[in-house]
């Protein structure tokens, strides 16, 4: 039960983290801005927005117009960058939703093999012995999977997340592309 604690006290604390962090990740308002900043050819002034933001989208935008001739290759990998801090501590998140039925299932497997050396020992005399270490085993296996399950829910809303996020930030770089490459206003 001691790693299934431990599991569950991992998972909470990864499901807050991230959930504060993709609270605050939302940018649509400020990278319009930024577009028709740079649609009116109002360059340092979107460039200035973007620089104190610490957001994804806002930062990819960022690194697109600082290097204008380069945006492409800028954002990419600016991109990356975001999208692996997006998915910080998803994959022990993924761990602790596979291993804690593992846990679980190795809980009862020994709870049932200190029941059976109860029923060696004292032979069908004690049946509540018995009965009693069985119902304490399968306490472990519906652990692991209650852990497992209240892991798994915000996993897949993370996962999801992201993929909605990267989903923004490629259509926001590709037209944040196309208002660099306009001919400047005469």
């Amino acid at each position: 039960m001691l790693p299934l604690a431990v599991c569950s006290v991992v998972a909470v604390t990864v499901i807050v983290e991230r959930f504060f962090f993709f609270r605050r990740i939302g940018a649509i308002n400020l990278a319009e801005t930024m577009l028709n900043m740079i649609g009116d050819r109002r360059i340092d002034e979107a460039t200035a927005m973007a620089k104190n933001s610490s957001l994804p989208l806002i930062r990819v935008m960022s690194a697109g117009i600082v290097n204008r001739y380069h945006s492409s290759k800028a954002m990419e990998a600016t991109g990356i960058n975001e999208i692996a801090a997006m998915r910080r501590g998803l994959p022990v998140l993924d761990t602790v939703v596979t291993l804690s039925p593992l846990l679980g299932l190795l809980g009862t497997i020994i709870g049932m093999i200190d029941s059976f050396q109860i029923m060696a020992l004292s032979g069908m005399g004690q049946p509540h012995a018995v009965t009693g270490g069985v119902a304490e085993a399968l306490i472990a296996t519906a652990t692991g999977i209650t852990v497992a399950v209240i892991a798994l829910i915000p996993y897949n809303y993370f996962l999801a997340r992201i993929e909605r996020e990267t989903e923004t930030i490629e259509h926001y770089a590709t037209r944040l592309e196309m208002a660099l490459s306009l001919p400047d206003k005469e």
